[in-house]
């Protein structure tokens, strides 16, 4: 239905012009809030009733007129109604929805997706200090970024995936520490156990692998142990290193791939921070008070001013983050978005105040922000606090291991990040329509089957006869597959991948309603190719968008 659209939007673009020069240019169409209004809204008459002073009614009057006359609404259109103070609804021909099965199936993986527009993004996300294995929180953000790296790649966008980390700080240090000690055979609960240092399982068995000099590879570092229980360097980098290989194997679990690591301590080693600090000092948007120096983050909307460097000469955390983020910008990037958690809040005043105070022609409101809040779990009607694995909290592995990598990703999407969600282990494990993500599935899966009984040739559907397709039941999927291109363009500009998980539950509803109300493996061949048709074509839309989200489509269930 992408060429009705477009036809009907040509059409509406001169009726606009014939009315008031230049006013086609805003023409545009909504989806009616009830759907026994029509297919299409404009609300055109409205806007344009002030500025010619004409009573919104007779506008409509006269741009339904005009529209009535174009070649396109001819065509396509069964009727154009009145409603309300000047609102128009559309009814379109069963022609017109018959088109977008047509197009399903010659665009295939690529329908709903627009050309290439040059432009390049970067998404960060997930970004763990390698101190233990991923929580759930982790993965709500991978699932996160994944999707919408997905939503913005099917937009044009050339999406680049990057992960930074941290593997020289306290918590570094920390980690180096406690894995030294249960190297000597000290462990929790001994009087020699800092209360800071880390008690999950998982130390133990780095100690283990440790002092037998294994070699550890993760996808940004390698390296071999010494051996000796007393080089804590050695430790420190190979305890690094081990937990970077834990995140990957979490990541590859959860089909998660990054392009690039970058790590904090590089942009202390390469002079970037010192080089960050001199530019805002030049700039003049720094002073020095009570032996810190502060920049005045308050010229850019923050709330207060900001300590840059401590007293005793440590810098705070979010000078490094400015750095970063010029790093982001000089490389080529000019639009960068962030999945971090609602902690992270406090720091985008701060950090955008100094990359617009660095001058290097950052705009304002760069990086763009997604936060996330944490999920709880809950398992047999309790809530799950603690992995004994990672000693204090539920990782993300736990959840993949009790249900499954689809399940865990779907139901992460499932609601708006910033919502607080309770992940359900009983209710993603359930084989009935309370599971969403296999309500999804199984329509998909119910569409494989009837498709494999007729055992023809897929390919073939496109060209078949669509007249057929004129019920209430067809005429409802039909519109429904049409909404997925402008969902997807919606679903990207909001960050809302969420958008996608509720689409997909609607048009599996509409299929699974359909299915109820029509046999498609009738006798009539021409009817029954029609049917096939479309039900191919759904197949291929919940695939294009279960893909989105990182969600498999199985053929059988």
């Amino acid at each position: 239905m992408l060429l009705v659209k477009e036809e009907l939007l040509g059409a509406l673009a001169s009726g606009l012009d014939s009315l008031s020069p230049g006013a086609g240019s805003k023409a545009a169409f909504e989806s009616p809030k009830v759907a026994a209004h029509g297919d299409l809204a404009c609300t055109a008459a409205m806007q344009l009733a002030k500025p010619l002073k004409a009573n919104p009614r007779q506008v409509a009057e006269n741009l339904k007129a005009a529209l009535l006359q174009s070649p396109a609404f001819q065509h396509w259109v069964d009727a154009v109604e009145i409603a309300g103070p000047g609102f128009l609804n559309i009814r379109l021909k069963p022609a017109a929805k018959q088109q977008v099965v047509r197009e399903v199936l010659e665009g295939g993986l690529r329908y709903g997706h627009k050309p290439a527009n040059g432009k390049k993004m970067m998404v960060e996300f997930v970004s763990a200090n390698p101190t233990g294995p991923l929580h759930v929180g982790h993965g709500r953000q991978a699932a996160l970024g994944d999707a919408i790296c997905n939503l913005y790649a099917s937009q044009g966008w050339d999406v680049f995936r990057e992960f930074y980390y941290n593997d020289a700080g306290v918590q570094i240090a920390t980690l180096a520490t406690s894995t030294q000690l249960r190297a000597r055979g000290i462990k929790p609960g001994d009087s020699q156990w800092p209360d800071a240092a880390y008690n999950g399982d998982y130390i133990q068995d780095i100690a283990d692998d440790f002092k037998a000099r294994k070699t550890v590879k993760a996808d940004d570092r390698e390296f071999t142990a010494s051996g000796d229980v007393e080089d804590l360097e050695s430790i420190r980098q190979f305890a690094v290193a081990y937990l970077r290989h834990e995140q990957d194997l979490d990541l590859q679990a959860f089909a998660v791939k990054f392009d690039n690591y970058y790590l904090e301590s590089s942009l202390y080693t390469s002079g970037k921070v010192d080089a960050t600090v001199r530019r805002l000092q030049e700039a003049g948007k720094t002073y020095e008070q009570d032996g810190a120096l502060w920049l005045k983050s308050t010229d850019y909307g923050d709330d207060k001013d900001r300590v840059m460097r401590k007293s005793d000469g440590t810098y705070t955390y979010f000078v490094p983050d400015v750095a970063y983020h010029i790093t982001k910008w000089e490389r080529g990037f000019p639009k960068a978005v962030n999945i971090q958690g609602t902690d992270h809040h406090g720091t985008i005043a701060r950090v955008r105040a100094g990359l617009q105070a660095a001058g290097v022609g950052i705009p304002a409101g760069y990086p763009d922000y997604v936060l996330h809040t944490m999920v709880r779990v809950m398992r047999g009607g309790q809530e799950v606090k603690i992995s004994k694995r990672a000693g204090s909290y539920v990782t993300l592995r736990d959840l993949i291991e009790w249900t499954s990598k689809d399940a865990v990703r779907f139901f992460l999407l499932s609601r708006k990040p910033d919502t607080e969600y309770v992940f359900d282990v009983d209710l993603a494990l359930a084989q009935n329509n309370d599971n969403p993500v296999y309500y999804v599935q199984y329509a998909h899966a119910r569409i494989c089957s009837v498709l494999a009984m007729w055992g023809g040739d897929a390919a073939t559907l496109s060209q078949a006869d669509l007249s057929a397709l004129d019920s209430p039941a067809a005429l409802s999927l039909m519109l429904q597959l049409a909404r997925y291109p402008d969902m997807l363009s919606s679903a990207a500009n909001d960050f809302a991948p969420h958008d996608v998980t509720f689409y997909l539950r609607e048009l599996a509803a509409t299929y699974h309603s359909y299915y109820d109300s029509e046999r498609i493996l009738v006798d009539d061949e021409r009817i029954k190719r029609a049917r096939l048709a479309l039900v191919a074509a759904t197949a291929q839309v919940l695939r294009n968008g279960l893909a989105v989200l990182g969600v498999g489509a199985p053929e059988k269930m």
